[in-house]
Order: structure tokens, then sequence, then C-alpha cells
């Protein structure tokens, strides 16, 4: 199928040429410089441009070139985040080998620190390591390492109207109607009761 900016069914080679020549002109674009340079006179290339639809043609072009330029940018950005990826899985692969021996390295810190506590550091040096071992997990991983408390103080109004938010929401309501039946009590004299 070809497209609306290619040669035509019925097109001659001439009034093809002509109008590759009105398409490249570019922003010079007119019909009086194509009958000067194709040395035909301004009726004909007039009559070719109708006949062909010319204008619509080069817009054509514009849109099939814009629309190549798009791929083109798509599919180097495709191309550069499928590589970016790579190394980021590289990283992750080995950020997380190194947070495995931390981990290791830890629980044998503290096995000998729990042997000899004098001679084999201290619990802060071994939670530093842990620190850092957690770190490299939520790294690769992808996770945030640092959680920020974040206090803000946010001042509002709201300002309700209930009885119309409640009418919009279940229409207009008539007004309850609440029957209460007097109870009847039996009063018991305690002498009357006899154990």
């Amino acid at each position: 199928m070809t497209m609306t900016f290619e040669q035509q069914n019925r097109e001659s080679n001439k009034a093809f040429a002509a109008f590759k020549t009105y398409l490249e002109l570019g922003a010079q674009r007119s019909l009086a410089t194509v009958a000067e340079q194709h040395g035909k006179s301004k009726t004909m290339i007039e009559r070719w441009s109708r006949r062909f639809d010319w204008p619509a043609r080069v817009q054509a072009h514009a849109a099939h070139l814009a629309a190549v330029e798009r791929q083109a940018i798509e599919g180097l950005a495709l191309e550069k985040a499928v590589e970016w990826d790579k190394v980021h899985e590289a990283v992750k692969i080995a950020e997380w080998q190194r947070h495995k021996k931390l981990i290791a390295l830890a629980d044998e810190m503290l096995a000998r620190w729990e042997k000899n506590k004098s001679k084999c550091g201290t619990l802060e040096g071994i939670a530093r390591v842990l620190e850092l071992a957690t770190k490299l997990a939520r790294l690769a991983a992808g996770m945030p390492t640092e959680v920020k408390e974040v206090n803000t103080t946010m001042k509002a109004t709201i300002d309700v109207d209930w009885e119309i938010a409640i009418r919009k929401a279940y229409g207009q309501v008539a007004p309850a109607t609440v029957t209460v039946e007097p109870k009847t009590e039996t009063i018991v004299d305690a002498e009357e009761i006899k154990p």
C-alpha cells in the first residue's frame, strides 16, 4: 500500500517529480517555483497540485516523519532503559551478596562475643555491621534506606451543612414519629413478701 506522499496511481513520473520538488522546497514552497524548475506552466502545476492534493500529501509526509522520529526516540529510550536495567540488576545482585556476607559476619561476631565479651569487639560494632547489611538489603530490593518523619501542621476548615448533605444523599425525609406507650409497673410492698 503506497503512502499518500509516494507516487500515486495514475500520477505520471513528471507529475510526481514536480511534487517531490514541491515537497523538498520546505518553507519556500510555491507552485510558481516548481513550474519554473520543471519548465512547466504554472497552470499545469496547479492542476497537478489540485488533482493529487499536494497540500494533504505534504502534511502526510510531515506526520510520517514525526512518527518515525518519535519511534526512533522511543526505541533509543527503550534501549537505554534496558541497558540501565541490566546495570541496576547487577548492582542489586552484588549488594544482596554483600548483605548476606555481612549478616553471616554479624552472626559470627555475635557468637564470638557471647563466648568472650572482653576480646571480641562491642555490641555497637556488631550493630553497625547489621545496620550496613540492612541498608544494602534495602538498596538491593529497591526500598528506601531511611524512614523520615515529617511533621507538618495543616490548617483547614470544613464547612458542611449536614442537613443539606443528608437530604441530597437520602432525599427529602419525613419527620420521624415516635410513639411511646406507657409502662405499667407493679409495686409490691416489702411487708407483703414473706420469707
